[in-house]
Order: structure tokens, then sequence, then C-alpha cells
């Protein structure tokens, strides 16, 4: 029941993601230099919330948009009804719904989905990950410097040793390719995938990460905090790769040479 309402709820929010796409709406911005909400946004969290209230009204909700509305329940949604907003926008097709699951403080499903590429990613905690119902596993990729990376940068930039564009630079001095797709949900969903095989960022949300991490976990890569610590999507820093590589990976965003 719990899997069914999930991925009704990401379908319902695929769904306006799909009717405002490069359409005519609303465009407002939050704190920060183009940290965009969208009509679309509201309206893909109106759906979702129709679909899990329906079914489980005592849960409690995290959204990006509403917040919290807390409710003395074991279970909590952590929704991101668009991850990649400004892709959104500017009608960039690497964007999705993003709805992670919390039991008793802990991850147990989450699910990633982006309409416009019919990706559609799910994972349950002890049960593996899966890209339209196919298991899927992270790369095999032994070595940093032959490591293809992804990262974001926030919309506030933190005035700290080794923030994102020190670690950017050093990174790509070197020859290793990173990308920068703008949306932190479809990054973990592709390490996950082994089509990247690490993804770092200094300073996301709850929301951003929730489902994500628990995705890579479950394909079998490694997710921890920028001290290679157990991740908590609770806390800004984000280090999450195929697991061969972690250990240099966490060196380099910490100061470390290549």
């Amino acid at each position: 029941m719990l899997k069914q309402t999930l991925l009704k709820a990401i379908e319902a929010g695929a769904a306006e993601l799909t009717r405002f796409f490069n359409g005519t709406f609303v465009i407002s911005n939050k704190e920060g230099v183009n940290n965009l909400v969208t009509e679309a946004d509201h309206a893909a969290e109106k759906a979702i919330f129709e679909v899990i209230q329906k079914d489980y009204p005592d849960h409690a909700i995290l959204s990006e948009e509403t917040g919290e509305i807390a409710q003395d329940s074991s279970y909590k949604w952590i929704i991101d009804p668009i991850d990649g907003t400004v892709n959104f926008a500017n009608g960039i097709p690497l964007c999705c719904v993003s709805i992670g699951i919390e039991q008793d403080g802990e991850m147990v499903m989450g699910a990633v989905y982006n309409p416009f590429l019919n990706e559609l990613f799910f994972a349950q905690k002890g049960f593996g990950a899966t890209l339209n119902d196919k298991r899927i596993q992270v790369s095999e990729q032994p070595a940093l410097i032959n490591s293809c990376l992804v990262t974001g940068f926030p919309y506030t930039y933190l005035d700290s040793p080794n923030g994102p564009l020190q670690v950017f630079e050093k990174l790509i001095r070197k020859g290793v390719p990173v990308r920068r797709l703008g949306s932190a949900a479809i990054d973990l969903c592709w390490v996950a995938a082994g089509r990247f095989d690490g993804f770092y960022e200094h300073k996301l949300q709850a929301w951003d990460s929730a489902a994500g991490f628990l995705i890579v976990k479950e394909a079998g890569g490694t997710v921890t905090d920028f001290k290679g610590k157990p991740y908590s999507p609770y806390q800004p820093g984000i280090i999450a790769s195929n697991g061969k590589i972690h250990n240099e990976l966490v060196n380099v965003v910490n100061g470390g040479e290549l």
C-alpha cells in the first residue's frame, strides 16, 4: 500500500510537470539569485499532497514549498515537487519529482521520476534499486582520476575553505570530468545507475536528497557526509559514490590532493 501510494503521488506530480512544461506559467524568486519557484511547483505539490493525504491523512510531510506539516506519526514524506526548477523554467528536460518516505527517522522508500526522459527510479530499504522496474547497480570504476563526476553549486556561496569552486577547480585541473546537471535528485540516481561514478555537493536540503541517497545505497553505493560519516538528509554536505572511489573523493573535498 505504501509503495502504491508513493507511485501514485509521484505520477500525479509528474503529470503537472508535463502539463506546464514549455508553456506559460508564473515564476517568482526565493532567497538568492535565480532560486526560482514556479506555478508548476505549487500545482505538483498540491497534486502530491492530495494523493498522500487521501491514503495516509495522519502521516507527517516535509515539502520544499510548504515546509513541514507535523503529525504524531512514525512516518514522514519528504517531497521536492520539482527538483531542477531552473531547468524546468527554461525548458530543459533535466528535472524531476522526488519523494522519500522516512519511518522512525530512517529512510525506507524513495522514488524519483523524470517524465521527460521516462525514467522512474525506485528503492526500498533492503530490496535494491530499480530504473523502470529493472535492477540497477553503481559503477565499478576503481580510481577517482578516471571517474566521471557530477556536482552542483549552492545559490548562496559559503565563504569556507574547500568551497564548491575550489573543489571543482582542483578536479578539472587534473582532467577529471565534472558535470553540472542542475538536479541533485537526478545526479544521485545517475550515480546509482552507474552513469556517474560519484557526486558531491556542499549545500542541499532534505527534499533534494531524501529519495536519491537511498536509491544510491540500495544500488550498492556509498553515501556519507563530507567527513565520511553516515549521511543524514538534514545536514548540508553529501558525497555519494560507487564506494570504490569514495575515500579519494572525501579526501579531495576536504582539501587533499588528487
